[in-house]
């Protein structure tokens, strides 16, 4: 399942992927130091995220109970797969090698990154 998420989406789905369901009391209150977004604000993204079928709700004792449909890897990886697309023409080694000539990967990077390679099965050497 592929849903785009905004900026914005992606600080309430963290909320809900932390801890879920919540209300959106709930969820106006764990964005409020970050965001200062108000109640209404919190409807309108939880309205537009149902309709990208990405939380759903159960009604609640006293109010709506929302919670993720998609896990955050899922997520995560149709926004890999859409940036990748978008920037590099879907070349996950064009992306490494731009990181490579703009010196901006690390010891530490490199090292992860040939753990990766070598447990997918490739050669890092």
């Amino acid at each position: 399942m592929k849903i785009n998420l905004s900026d914005s989406e992606w600080k309430l789905m963290n909320q809900l992927w932390k801890k879920s369901p919540m209300t959106i009391t709930e969820l106006t209150a764990s964005l409020k130091e970050e965001t200062s977004w108000g109640k209404n604000t919190i409807i309108t993204m939880l309205s537009r995220l149902e309709v990208k079928g990405a939380v759903c709700y159960k009604p609640g004792i006293r109010a709506k109970q929302y919670f993720p449909t998609i896990t955050q890897r899922d997520a995560a990886q149709a926004e890999t797969d859409s940036f990748l697309g978008k920037v590099y023409g879907g070349s996950l080694g064009l992306m490494v090698n731009t990181m490579v000539e703009g010196q901006r990967l690390s010891q530490e990077d490199i090292a992860e990154l040939a753990a990766i390679l070598e447990k997918a099965g490739g050669e890092t050497q």
